[in-house]
Protein backbone atom coordinates (compact mmCIF):
# COMPACT_ATOMS: atom_id res chain seq x y z
CA UNK A 1 0.00 0.00 0.00
CA UNK A 2 1.29 3.41 -1.10
CA UNK A 3 2.07 5.64 1.98
CA UNK A 4 -0.66 7.99 0.38
CA UNK A 5 -3.31 5.30 0.14
CA UNK A 6 -2.54 4.47 3.81
CA UNK A 7 -3.11 7.51 5.29
CA UNK A 8 -6.46 7.80 3.35
CA UNK A 9 -7.41 4.27 5.00
CA UNK A 10 -6.44 5.26 8.39
CA UNK A 11 -8.47 8.29 7.63
CA UNK A 12 -11.58 6.73 7.28
CA UNK A 13 -10.79 4.18 10.14
CA UNK A 14 -9.85 6.62 12.73
CA UNK A 15 -13.81 7.44 12.11
CA UNK A 16 -14.51 4.47 14.65
CA UNK A 17 -12.58 6.48 17.57
CA UNK A 18 -15.12 9.06 17.46
CA UNK A 19 -17.99 7.21 16.55
CA UNK A 20 -19.55 5.87 19.97
CA UNK A 21 -21.91 2.75 20.90
CA UNK A 22 -25.00 2.21 23.14
CA UNK A 23 -22.83 0.55 26.10
CA UNK A 24 -20.92 3.08 28.94
CA UNK A 25 -17.08 2.44 29.99
CA UNK A 26 -16.59 1.53 33.39
CA UNK A 27 -15.76 5.14 33.97
CA UNK A 28 -19.17 6.17 32.41
CA UNK A 29 -18.16 7.76 29.83
CA UNK A 30 -19.65 5.81 26.02
CA UNK A 31 -17.14 3.20 24.24
CA UNK A 32 -15.83 4.03 21.02
CA UNK A 33 -16.24 1.26 17.87
CA UNK A 34 -12.34 1.41 18.01
CA UNK A 35 -12.12 0.41 21.36
CA UNK A 36 -14.61 -2.53 21.13
CA UNK A 37 -12.74 -3.94 18.20
CA UNK A 38 -9.79 -3.47 20.13
CA UNK A 39 -11.03 -5.66 22.79
CA UNK A 40 -12.34 -8.39 20.65
CA UNK A 41 -8.80 -8.09 19.24
CA UNK A 42 -7.41 -8.68 22.68
CA UNK A 43 -9.66 -11.48 23.46
CA UNK A 44 -8.49 -13.31 20.02
CA UNK A 45 -5.00 -12.70 21.54
CA UNK A 46 -5.65 -14.50 24.72
CA UNK A 47 -7.22 -17.06 23.55
CA UNK A 48 -5.29 -18.78 21.03
CA UNK A 49 -4.51 -22.16 23.02
CA UNK A 50 -8.00 -22.55 24.01
CA UNK A 51 -8.46 -22.56 19.79
CA UNK A 52 -5.24 -24.49 18.37
CA UNK A 53 -7.01 -25.80 15.76
CA UNK A 54 -7.88 -21.81 14.46
CA UNK A 55 -6.27 -19.31 12.61
CA UNK A 56 -6.34 -16.89 15.43
CA UNK A 57 -4.21 -14.27 13.42
CA UNK A 58 -7.29 -14.60 11.35
CA UNK A 59 -9.89 -14.04 13.79
CA UNK A 60 -7.63 -10.75 14.95
CA UNK A 61 -7.88 -9.42 11.73
CA UNK A 62 -11.53 -10.09 11.61
CA UNK A 63 -12.15 -8.43 14.78
CA UNK A 64 -10.03 -5.37 13.70
CA UNK A 65 -11.80 -4.52 10.28
CA UNK A 66 -15.70 -5.94 11.69
CA UNK A 67 -17.14 -2.87 12.29
CA UNK A 68 -14.92 -0.24 9.65
CA UNK A 69 -19.17 -0.07 7.81
CA UNK A 70 -19.69 2.23 11.20
CA UNK A 71 -17.23 5.01 9.97
CA UNK A 72 -19.99 5.71 7.19
CA UNK A 73 -22.93 4.92 9.44
CA UNK A 74 -22.30 4.97 12.81
CA UNK A 75 -23.07 2.24 15.51
CA UNK A 76 -26.70 1.03 15.49
CA UNK A 77 -27.40 -0.96 18.60
CA UNK A 78 -28.01 -4.49 17.50
CA UNK A 79 -31.68 -4.34 19.01
CA UNK A 80 -32.71 -1.13 17.06
CA UNK A 81 -30.37 -2.37 13.82
CA UNK A 82 -33.08 -2.76 10.57
CA UNK A 83 -32.11 -4.77 7.08
CA UNK A 84 -31.89 -1.53 5.67
CA UNK A 85 -29.58 -0.43 8.23
CA UNK A 86 -27.48 -3.62 7.36
CA UNK A 87 -27.46 -3.06 3.65
CA UNK A 88 -26.76 0.64 3.88
CA UNK A 89 -24.17 -0.14 5.96
CA UNK A 90 -22.56 -3.20 3.57
CA UNK A 91 -22.99 -1.02 0.33
CA UNK A 92 -21.01 1.80 1.59
CA UNK A 93 -18.30 -0.58 3.31
CA UNK A 94 -17.91 -2.42 0.12
CA UNK A 95 -17.48 0.81 -1.96
CA UNK A 96 -15.02 1.52 0.63
CA UNK A 97 -13.45 -1.90 0.23
CA UNK A 98 -13.78 -2.04 -3.74
CA UNK A 99 -11.60 1.35 -3.80
CA UNK A 100 -8.65 0.27 -1.35
CA UNK A 101 -5.79 -1.43 -3.35
CA UNK A 102 -4.40 -4.89 -3.79
CA UNK A 103 -3.65 -7.34 -1.99
CA UNK A 104 -5.81 -5.29 0.74
CA UNK A 105 -9.13 -5.24 -1.38
CA UNK A 106 -8.94 -9.27 -2.16
CA UNK A 107 -7.98 -10.11 1.67
CA UNK A 108 -10.68 -7.77 2.84
CA UNK A 109 -13.31 -9.17 0.72
CA UNK A 110 -12.42 -12.63 1.88
CA UNK A 111 -12.62 -11.99 5.32
CA UNK A 112 -15.99 -10.09 4.88
CA UNK A 113 -17.48 -13.30 2.58
CA UNK A 114 -15.88 -15.95 5.76
CA UNK A 115 -17.54 -13.94 7.96
CA UNK A 116 -20.67 -13.34 6.86
CA UNK A 117 -21.25 -16.63 5.92
CA UNK A 118 -19.98 -17.81 9.56
CA UNK A 119 -18.77 -21.81 8.01
CA UNK A 120 -15.37 -21.73 9.58
CA UNK A 121 -14.21 -21.85 12.80
CA UNK A 122 -12.23 -18.37 12.98
CA UNK A 123 -15.66 -16.81 11.65
CA UNK A 124 -17.67 -18.55 14.27
CA UNK A 125 -14.83 -17.32 16.78
CA UNK A 126 -14.82 -13.91 15.31
CA UNK A 127 -18.83 -13.71 15.85
CA UNK A 128 -19.01 -15.08 19.37
CA UNK A 129 -16.48 -12.94 20.65
CA UNK A 130 -18.30 -10.18 18.85
CA UNK A 131 -21.15 -11.16 21.45
CA UNK A 132 -19.62 -11.72 24.19
CA UNK A 133 -17.27 -8.23 24.44
CA UNK A 134 -20.63 -6.57 24.45
CA UNK A 135 -21.88 -8.48 27.04
CA UNK A 136 -18.37 -8.31 29.25
CA UNK A 137 -18.77 -4.17 28.66
CA UNK A 138 -22.10 -4.20 29.70
CA UNK A 139 -21.17 -5.33 33.10
CA UNK A 140 -18.62 -3.41 33.49
CA UNK A 141 -20.91 -0.39 32.81
CA UNK A 142 -22.88 1.48 35.19
CA UNK A 143 -26.37 -0.08 35.60
CA UNK A 144 -28.10 3.27 35.22
CA UNK A 145 -26.89 3.14 31.91
CA UNK A 146 -28.68 -0.07 31.22
CA UNK A 147 -32.15 0.29 29.16
CA UNK A 148 -34.80 -2.14 30.59
CA UNK A 149 -34.80 -4.30 28.14
CA UNK A 150 -30.63 -4.87 28.75
CA UNK A 151 -31.44 -7.04 31.68
CA UNK A 152 -32.97 -9.52 29.85
CA UNK A 153 -30.65 -9.18 27.01
CA UNK A 154 -27.22 -9.36 28.86
CA UNK A 155 -28.69 -12.85 30.27
CA UNK A 156 -29.53 -14.40 27.23
CA UNK A 157 -26.99 -12.25 24.31
CA UNK A 158 -24.71 -14.46 22.57
CA UNK A 159 -25.75 -18.31 23.90
CA UNK A 160 -26.49 -18.95 20.26
CA UNK A 161 -23.27 -17.75 19.04
CA UNK A 162 -20.79 -19.50 21.41
CA UNK A 163 -23.30 -23.12 21.55
CA UNK A 164 -20.75 -24.27 19.09
CA UNK A 165 -17.75 -24.52 21.62
CA UNK A 166 -17.82 -25.72 24.64
CA UNK A 167 -15.12 -23.09 25.92
CA UNK A 168 -16.77 -20.54 24.69
CA UNK A 169 -19.94 -21.78 26.30
CA UNK A 170 -18.49 -22.03 29.69
CA UNK A 171 -16.76 -18.34 29.01
CA UNK A 172 -20.67 -17.30 28.22
CA UNK A 173 -21.83 -18.62 31.20
CA UNK A 174 -19.62 -16.62 33.68
CA UNK A 175 -20.43 -13.74 32.15
CA UNK A 176 -23.88 -14.02 32.69
CA UNK A 177 -23.59 -15.00 36.29
CA UNK A 178 -21.27 -11.66 36.68
CA UNK A 179 -24.74 -10.34 34.93
CA UNK A 180 -27.09 -11.42 37.21
CA UNK A 181 -24.64 -10.62 40.74
CA UNK A 182 -24.64 -7.24 39.17
CA UNK A 183 -28.55 -6.74 38.75
CA UNK A 184 -28.73 -8.13 42.63
CA UNK A 185 -26.04 -6.17 44.23
CA UNK A 186 -26.66 -2.88 42.00
CA UNK A 187 -30.26 -2.21 41.62
CA UNK A 188 -33.47 -4.16 40.08
CA UNK A 189 -34.82 -3.56 36.34
CA UNK A 190 -36.13 0.58 36.40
Amino acid sequence: MEPRELIEALRVAERLKNATRHCYTSGGRHESVAEHCWRMALMAFFLRDEFPEADMDKVIRMSLIHDLGEAFTGDIPTFHKTKADESREDALLEEWVTALPEPVRGEMTALYREMSERRTIEAKIYKALDGLEAVIAHNESPIETWLPLEYELNVTYAQDKVAFSPYLTRLREEVRQDTLEKIEKEGNQP
